[in-house]
């Protein structure tokens, strides 16, 4: 007796459209979540306080210039809010159905980056991980402070397609605080199944030395797979071939 193969199915619309749907929840989920925590963990009391406890980077912080401490908590809740809204600047529906609304948070968000970056900035010179961390998170500040400014500027040009392209990756560096956290996870277990003699404040620092580029690099390489994926601007280092052909040209000499 013979089988007839069944054919596959061809893909709906409806597919990709779910997957998206999925990806935006977890990405949701997870951010609201880091958020939380992130803001929640230093809410509870003094640097001094959390220090003792070992909550977080407070032992790092407690002991520092006022001026730096200061940067810390803006660090802190200018990202927590900027993470928190940030995966709303992407439903469509709301974009399409409350403009307006749209708008007004989308400027809440690049508010709130331009304080955590400056902020960042500032602590990526006191970061437990050394001159790694200020080269890693001083670039993310930098980085992370320049996309949100594209993506500004492309939107007051009304280029629509440019400012989408910018504010995915303005939010790809945004989502570096819930990457950290799960590339600290991932490594810290990797070290476990291999054996590590390491204690867990070991383990903690082995990871923590990976984290200052790990957290962001993969992220700017999917937020450009995603760009191109929906057609939208990509990166551009040099003069497209249109822009040649429409350059004045040179004066000549008398």
């Amino acid at each position: 007796m013979t089988t007839t193969p069944t054919a596959t199915p061809p893909r709906t619309k409806n597919q990709p459209r779910r997957s998206s749907r999925l990806n935006w929840t977890v990405m949701t989920l997870l951010s609201l979540a880091v958020a939380g925590y992130f803001v929640g963990q230093y809410a509870t009391g003094s640097l001094q306080s959390l220090s003792a406890r070992h909550v977080g980077l407070a032992n790092n912080y407690a002991h520092r210039p006022l001026p730096v401490q200061i940067a810390f908590y803006t660090h802190i809740v200018s990202a927590g809010l900027a993470l928190a809204i940030g995966p709303f600047q992407f439903v469509r529906a709301l974009r399409r159905r409350r403009p307006g609304l749209h708008r007004w948070v989308g400027r809440l968000y690049l508010a709130s980056i331009g304080f955590a970056a400056t902020a960042g900035f500032v602590m990526s010179f006191f970061s437990t991980t050394g001159m790694v961390g200020f080269f890693g998170f001083g670039s993310l500040a930098v980085l992370w402070a320049w996309t949100s400014y594209r993506g500004y500027r492309a939107i007051r040009e009304r280029d629509i397609p440019s400012h989408r392209a910018w504010m995915i990756r303005s939010f790809a560096l945004t989502f570096a605080a819930p990457t950290l956290r799960l590339w600290q996870g991932l490594l810290i277990g990797a070290q476990v199944l291999s054996g590590s003699h390491a204690d867990g404040q070991q383990m903690f620092a082995n990871a923590n030395a990976a984290v200052p580029f790990l957290c962001w690099l993969p992220n700017i390489v999917v937020a450009e797979l995603m760009i191109r994926r929906r057609n939208l601007p990509g990166l551009r280092f040099s003069p497209s071939p249109g822009q040649r052909r429409t350059a004045p040209a040179p004066e000549a000499s008398a």
